[in-house]
């Protein structure tokens, strides 16, 4: 089980093999009927293998930046994905539990049924995502339904969500094994229904184009993390930025930087900021940069807006320090952004003290930024993963989504791409383009429907121009957002449980 769970990372960027993740599930699914061996057992190995090698990753940042030895890193990270293996164990052991064929002697136990198989284990499978979403603030990495940002399946993301996708998969996994038992026809009823949701979806969907455009330009500094804050490197990087943006002011409404643009306190930077701010003004542009920001004590991973808040120069102001026009993080990132029992942990390993790890956290729904006319509804990094988060920060007068990050943390692993993927979906969710500026990629911008339509190359400093055109119209996901999925997995295993107990 650990070998198939392995290979679930080709299912991801960069690879994009998605039938894997189905295929992989079926695989499981069949071992857990044939083999009498725990369930708990047989998924944690699954989950393990996957997460070992899908958010591998995530040790670059702690060798390369946090300067732990190479076998201490190792160590965390099978200690971080014997955690998150624990959420497939539960789905494991939930279905061994309800599963009315593993309750018969072996000699004479009956095969899964198509509910077990295509319901039930489904319903669990999705509980448990959802509850790694947010358990111990949550890890959303890897959902089974992030496979589907190149894949067939994308559309219906507007109606049922990433976790939603999830459901489909793991039920086509179980319709597979049905057809090893030699139930010829569920597999092919389930595509039918599949094909045709796919193929109406533009039909019925809710989105309309309105004719008008926004013309962005996404500045990548490709800034060195190993530089990024020190202090000599300061001001050649705000010279970097403006040096970049300064040609594209005439022809773009908005100009974005990435998560931190500006490496250095708000309040230490307001000549830049003032400067940067008439700049904007004189071009009748608005430009989002990241800042770290400090209010009454606290430190915070923020966002603002210089220049032209609406559309016409008689809008623009002077730049201010306490300007409501900006958006804090929310969803801090553990250690990278705060640091769970720091007096114990800090003092062990520089990794322990990565520069900007004491943010404190902003409120948890705040105002669209306002820019050029166009309102944004931001996700500092980290938190484009969070689709309950962004929903709640949307509404209908929100143009556009904002995320921006810094992923050189990460240098050149798999982890700055499964990350563009995540908000690929986030646009098709959420029915709206996205913009996504970062300091060395992946910088792209994504249309309503989660396709990517301009990006640039990792590893280079460059600007990215588009024109982004706008949406009106409400996808489902967006009225109702995760509940309905929710719900009726828990519908589904209260029937399960009822047909234990009652033996029907």
């Amino acid at each position: 089980m650990f070998a198939i769970g392995a290979l679930t990372a080709l299912a991801y960027a960069p690879y994009n093999i998605w039938p894997i993740v189905p295929l992989a599930i079926a695989a499981g699914l069949w071992l857990t009927d044939k083999l009498p061996l725990s369930p708990t057992k047989l998924w944690w190995s699954f989950g393990f293998g996957s997460f070992a090698t899908g958010i591998s990753w995530v040790h670059v940042s702690m060798v390369r930046y946090g300067e732990l030895p190479l076998v201490v890193a190792v160590t965390l990270m099978a200690l971080l994905c014997a955690y998150l293996a624990l959420f497939p164990a539960l789905a494991g052991w939930s279905y061994g539990k309800l599963n009315k064929a593993r309750q018969q002697p072996r000699a004479s136990a009956a095969k899964a049924s198509s509910w077990q198989l295509c319901l039930l284990f489904p319903a669990l499978w999705v509980l448990t995502e959802w509850a790694r979403g947010w358990v111990l603030t949550g890890f959303p990495w890897l959902w089974l339904g992030y496979s589907q940002a190149e894949g067939q399946l994308k559309p219906l993301a507007a109606d049922i969500g990433t976790l939603g996708l999830s459901f489909v998969l793991v039920s086509v996994a179980g319709a597979l094994v049905l057809l090893l038992h030699r139930k010829w026809l569920i597999l092919p009823l389930w595509l039918a229904v599949l094909a045709t949701a796919i193929f109406a979806t533009p039909y019925y969907s809710p989105l309309k184009r309105t004719g008008e455009t926004v013309r962005v330009a996404l500045v990548q500094g490709n800034i060195p993390q190993s530089m990024k804050w020190h202090p000599e490197a300061l001001w050649p990087t705000l010279l970097k930025y403006m040096d970049l943006t300064r040609p594209h002011f005439a022809d773009s409404d908005l100009v974005i930087w990435p998560e931190a643009a500006v490496p250095s306190l708000e309040f230490d930077s307001q000549e830049f900021l003032d400067n940067a701010n008439r700049a904007a003004n004189l071009n009748n542009s608005a430009i989002v940069t990241g800042i770290p920001s400090m209010v009454n004590g606290k430190y915070y991973n923020a966002l603002i807006v210089l220049g032209n808040y609406q559309k016409s120069q008689q809008a623009a102001g002077d730049y201010q320090l306490d300007n409501n026009n900006r958006y804090r993080k929310h969803h801090l990132l553990p250690i990278g952004e705060f640091v769970p029992f720091q007096d114990l942990l800090r003092p062990i390993a520089p990794f322990f003290n990565l520069p900007m790890s004491s943010f404190s956290d902003g409120q948890y729904q705040q105002t669209n930024l306002m820019a050029a006319g166009h309102t944004l509804a931001p996700a500092l990094c980290y938190e484009i993963a969070f689709p309950e988060q962004l929903r709640d920060n949307v509404n209908e007068h929100t143009e556009m989504l904002l995320t921006v990050s810094n992923d050189a943390w990460f240098g050149e692993s798999n982890g700055p791409l499964q990350h563009m993927q995540i908000a690929q979906m986030r646009a098709v969710e959420l029915g709206r383009p996205l913009l996504r500026g970062t300091n060395n990629g992946v910088t792209a911008v994504v249309d309503e429907h989660g396709n990517i339509t301009d990006r640039l190359p990792q590893f280079e400093s460059g600007v990215l121009t588009s024109n982004v055109a706008l949406v009106s119209g409400m996808t489902l996901f967006n009225r109702f957002g995760q509940l309905p999925l929710l719900l009726f997995a828990a519908v589904v295993v209260l029937i399960s449980l009822a047909r234990k107990k009652f033996k029907f």
